[in-house]
């Protein structure tokens, strides 16, 4: 384990310290690790809320800094025989209120303080929900693309035997991400059971969440994101007496989340008219068919070259006409001039992180509704948590009553996150933090620390 850095040092007795980030707007070409510390721009939103519900500056010390981060290298023999060296990345960042939980993503630009922000995002996620998990996120330096299947389960089952006793199933739950799916928490799961020996083997099924349905997955959890993210625009649609019949509306990224939330969203009437990712942006102010993109993806690997639809710059896809925008990609994709361009009434953040500090502030002086992700994209662990739980009770749960249950916990949420902002006069984020962090302070204080 690496050694933990101190908590940032508080400037008065009551309110956590401010952190100066230097954000400039991502340029298309510029790579994730030159957009900014993404640490440090998680820990400035969280920090915001700390000092509007003026949190005890001894419980924000120990939330500023994960509890562990873990760095591992471990050699995986390619197909060609000769063997890699691949680095692997867990940061558990707090499990007060439940085992540790969060997603492994295989990324060619994976680093460490990109753990630490997400796992974070992911305490104040289920704090947010009051699911009983913690927060963790873990991953692996490599490019999926480019590795064949065989070299791909090799990867996986090398990670998972390199992080050995640092995952268990009471103790840290890894789910997918990006770069990875059922198959890879699949081959994950086995070689976790083939570790721990015969008589415990089937009683640590949930050792990762997110499975397929043969190796003992949920019903509803592949497009449970997607879900959430739909439930969240319908909320905000009803509270503004507004029909989604007809409505336009853009996704950045067509990974798992993104073309869901498009399925689901034309299934109601929406019109989906722009989309993109990292192989380049396309639109059709007809409508795009979202399925008939998505046999287009499967096929190709990215939404260029699609048919019925124009290509465009990044630029041009952010200047789109629509009332809804959906950032489904990677994090910091929303700088200043994204946020300038934007011609949109809601952004419903179904990635992780993907709105500057600096790029949220000029859409809320616009007066653009923000859905934040640790709402918005919180439908997945809500699912996974009805994975885990199916598996611990050796249950199957039939899809609608998954569904039924995802819905009213996102309704339930909504509601009390509307709730909250409304009452102290702040933005969505700002609540949603606020809400977590209230329900942590309080678990401390009643607990306090061990000795």
């Amino acid at each position: 384990m690496s050694k933990e850095t101190r908590a940032t040092p508080q400037k008065s007795a009551s309110t956590p310290a401010s952190a100066t980030v230097s954000t400039p707007p991502p340029p298309a070409n510029r790579s994730l690790k030159d957009r900014g510390n993404l640490f440090e721009i998680a820990t400035k939103q969280i920090e915001k809320a700390a000092r509007a519900i003026d949190m005890d500056p001894d419980v924000w010390a120990i939330l500023a800094q994960p509890k562990n981060e873990l760095i591992t290298h471990f050699p995986v023999r390619m197909d060609d025989g000769r063997f890699e060296m691949f680095k692997g990345y867990r940061v558990q960042h707090n499990n007060l209120l439940g085992p540790f939980k969060g997603g492994l993503r295989f990324h060619q630009e994976a680093n460490l303080d990109e753990m630490k922000a997400l796992a974070a995002w992911m305490t104040y996620k289920c704090a947010l929900h009051d699911i009983p998990f913690g927060g963790a996120k873990g991953g692996v330096k490599c490019n999926p693309s480019q590795l064949s299947t065989r070299e791909l389960e090799r990867v996986a089952r090398r990670f998972t035997h390199a992080l050995g006793n640092n995952i268990g199933a009471e103790w840290d739950i890894p789910a997918p991400d990006v770069g990875t799916n059922e198959q890879v928490m699949v081959w994950m799961m086995d070689t976790y059971m083939n570790v721990v020996g015969q008589m415990e083997k089937n009683s640590v099924r949930r050792i990762v969440t997110g499975k397929t349905i043969a190796a003992g997955g949920s019903h509803g959890r592949r497009e449970a994101t997607g879900q959430g993210v739909v439930h969240c625009i319908s909320e905000w649609a009803l509270e503004h007496s507004k029909s989604l019949d007809g409505m336009h509306f853009i996704v950045q990224g067509f990974g798992n989340v993104g073309s869901y939330t498009a399925r689901l969203l034309t299934k109601m009437g929406a019109v989906l008219v722009g989309t993109g990712d990292a192989g380049g942006y396309i639109a059709n102010p007809e409508g795009i068919n979202p399925h008939k993109l998505g046999e287009h993806v499967v096929k190709h690997g990215t939404v260029a070259g699609y048919s019925n639809a124009a290509a465009l710059s990044r630029g041009e896809f952010f200047s789109l006409d629509a009332e809804i925008f959906v950032p489904a990609a990677l994090e910091l994709e929303i700088g200043p001039e994204e946020a300038r361009a934007l011609k949109c009434e809601l952004i419903v953040e179904g990635a992780n992180g993907p709105t500057y500090p600096e790029g949220e502030e000029i859409l809320l002086e616009r007066g653009v509704h923000i859905i934040p992700d640790i709402l918005a994209n919180s439908g997945g662990v809500v699912v996974s948590y009805y994975e885990w739980l199916q598996n611990k009770r050796s249950e199957r749960w039939e899809r609608a009553e998954v569904q039924d249950r995802l819905e009213r916990r996102m309704q339930k949420t909504y509601a009390h996150v509307r709730q909250y902002a409304a009452k102290r006069k702040i933005d969505w984020r700002t609540a949603c933090y606020g809400i977590a962090l209230e329900r942590m302070q309080t678990a401390y204080h009643e607990r306090g620390i061990f000795p």
